[in-house]
């Protein structure tokens, strides 16, 4: 795992200003504090901090080929480098290293751009060939990995945070356009950031340019679609035998390395899988609340005692909690999407005292169904289609009739298929938005945000170019962009500590395979999970089996109404907060005061709230974290 900057000139003549790179470079330390490198070709300069986990001795970058008429700079792993490797070599390549890094670099002097289809792991990486005078970008097929860059006339930029593009001189504007998609998802799917004209390189594409040419993006590969013709018999051995391989594969370091462990079905079948193959005990990790009804240590208590690890645990107060949201803020670049990004951040910083590489979970909700949002649009789904049939012509009555019920009844019966249009955006994406669209035209100081574009419009793109089912397309869509987003909380949390972490359940056979079996035999009669609850049956305790999936439970919603009401005054009801012109200062008092008071829950919508306040007051106004 590391940090990658550069700048590429697009004038041949011009040479990249060192000072600028310098800045870029230390501005990422956290995320490779083992080794630091520059290097200026020509109108190019590439820039690399290093956290070292295979071949620590060496695989120093920015790394060239033979010839030193290539260069590369890489953040990641390539877990079949080792297999590769032979191939290169009878083709006459001379490695000088054992590092994953130089296998890239013969690749590409072989395969060119297409050196990606090759490789199997997590990675973002640059290349400039000074021969070809061109600049290839590349980011890992789930984006496991992230790669930010910006386009100027005179240059292109790019780095692995965001904030590595600004040190380099790039003025910050909040691109307001994304604020309505925000308030809805938590995050932002498509390749536009919170900053205008800085953009992400899409999971599983790549990015080439050379003067004279425009930048040209392509995409290398796709989810696959589902195969109704796969025997239902061998589903759970043969994703058995592929995860079992995944954990195997991703087990590669020349450092200590633990995991995650949550007590949930995920973590504990990882953990189930390293134990065995580690030389002494397995190292594991899990954080949690003081608050009864948040706290998981119980089950990864249990979890541990099943595999016999080497348990560790840390409890995180609610002061802890709001003290370190500034620092986090500015790690993430873009406001924190979820809470689980905090207590992730202190499991992280507990385990960089122990181990340097850590196994995670992320990814097998998305993979194998496991959220309760599935179960409920699909029920919605099945259930609006025959209403349709029998009752066509009263069906708007019925909606009508639906706004009259009383309080929390008319808000349930809201959220079904009885007063919702038939759909993806409405039973998918806006049943569970944050702020749904209505609300938002309630919020908004400027509700012509809301007709721009549509907030849903890149979840959408990606369901509808998906082929299958509601459940096939639902996962595919998830994969392609909420997935995305837990990716990238998991990089920068871990990066802020610089450990590495890594996530067997996205391992590409594993995902090629798994993705191929229709969602109705992963989520047969509302079982949520259940096939990767048949590959876990025999590995891990049935008490973890059989529990109910619960998340990771954050009590801020709690917290905001108690104790901690003084955050949302300082950064949602603050006059420096609604002097923004964003939104409607009556309904922000409004939605916080029911808060309070607990005639609802916006805890939620609260914590959209002051984390947008945080991240302007960071990135926008220049406040530095440790005061935000």
């Amino acid at each position: 795992m590391c940090g990658i900057a550069g700048i590429v000139k697009r004038d041949p003549r011009e040479r990249v200003e060192e000072d600028r790179l310098l800045r870029m470079r230390e501005v990422l330390r956290h995320r490779g504090p083992d080794g630091a490198g520059l290097v200026r070709e020509g109108p190019a300069g590439l820039a690399h901090r290093r956290l070292a986990i295979v071949d620590v001795g060496g695989g120093h970058q920015p790394m060239p080929n033979e010839d030193r008429s290539i260069w590369i700079v890489y953040n990641g792993e390539i877990y079949n480098h080792a297999a590769l490797r032979p191939g290169l070599e009878a083709l006459g390549h001379s490695y000088r290293t054992r590092s994953d890094t130089e296998t890239i670099l013969h690749l590409y002097e072989e395969k060119g751009e297409g050196c990606v289809e090759t490789l199997q792991g997590m990675f973002a990486f640059a290349i400039w060939d000074a021969a070809r005078r061109r600049l290839l970008l590349a980011r890992d097929r789930l984006g496991i990995k992230p790669l930010y860059y910006a386009c100027f006339e005179e240059e292109i930029l790019f780095a692995s945070e965001i904030k590595a593009i600004l040190a380099a001189g790039v003025r910050p504007r909040f691109n307001r356009a994304i604020l309505p998609e925000y308030l809805a998802t938590r995050f932002v799917a498509g390749e536009e950031t919170f900053f205008s004209g800085v953009h992400k390189l899409m999971p599983g594409h790549t990015l080439t340019w050379s003067p004279g040419e425009c930048l040209r993006r392509r995409r290398y590969w796709q989810i696959p679609i589902a195969s109704r013709s796969e025997p239902p018999g061998g589903d759970a051995g043969a994703v058995r035998a592929r995860l079992d391989a995944a954990v195997a594969s991703h087990l590669m370091s020349d450092v200590p390395l633990g995991v995650f462990l949550s007590g949930g079905l995920d973590s504990t079948a990882l953990a189930a899988l390293m134990a065995p193959r580690m030389d002494g005990p397995l190292k594991t990790f899990s954080v949690g609340f003081a608050d009864e009804e948040s706290n998981e240590l119980p089950w990864a208590r249990l979890a541990s005692r099943a595999v016999g690890s080497e348990h560790h645990e840390v409890l995180v107060t609610a002061q802890e909690f709001f003290g370190a949201l500034p620092r986090l803020v500015w790690h993430e670049d873009e406001p924190i999407a979820f809470t689980s990004s905090v207590p992730l951040y202190f499991v992280s910083r507990l385990a960089s005292r122990h181990v340097k590489v850590v196994l995670t979970g992320e990814g097998a909700d998305e993979l194998f169904l496991g959220y309760n949002r599935y179960r409920v649009t699909v029920w919605n789904t099945r259930l609006a289609r025959l209403w349709s049939r029998v009752l066509p012509a009263g069906r708007r009555g019925v909606a009508r009739l639906v706004r009259w019920l009383p309080g929390r009844a008319s808000a349930l019966a809201g959220r079904t298929f009885l007063s919702r249009p038939e759909g993806p955006r409405s039973l998918f994406y806006d049943n569970f938005a944050v702020f749904p669209e209505i609300l938002q035209r309630r919020l908004l100081v400027e509700p012509a945000l809301l007709t721009s574009r549509d907030l849903y419009l890149d979840n959408l793109r990606y369901y509808e170019g998906a082929v299958g089912g509601p459940l096939d397309r639902m996962s595919r869509a998830d994969l392609q962009t909420y997935l995305v987003e837990l990716l990238m909380k998991q990089d920068q949390m871990s990066m802020a500590v610089s450990i590495e972490s890594r996530v067997p359940y996205l391992d590409t056979a594993l995902v090629e395979h798994v993705a191929a079996i229709p969602g109705s035999r992963k989520l047969p009669g509302f079982r949520t999970k259940a096939l990767l609850k048949k590959v876990a049956a025999g590995l891990i305790p049935k008490e973890i089996l059989r529990r109910p999936k619960k998340g990771f439970p954050v009590p801020v919603g709690a917290w905001l109404r108690g104790d901690h009401w003084s955050v949302v005054k300082d950064f949602v009801l603050s006059p420096r907060a609604l002097s923004r012109g964003l939104f409607q200062p009556e309904a922000l008092q409004r939605m916080a005061r029911a808060h309070r008071e607990g005639a609802a829950d916006h805890g939620d919508r609260l914590w959209l709230m002051i984390n947008l306040e945080q991240w302007q007051r960071i990135f926008i106004d220049g406040e530095a974290p440790a005061h935000a």
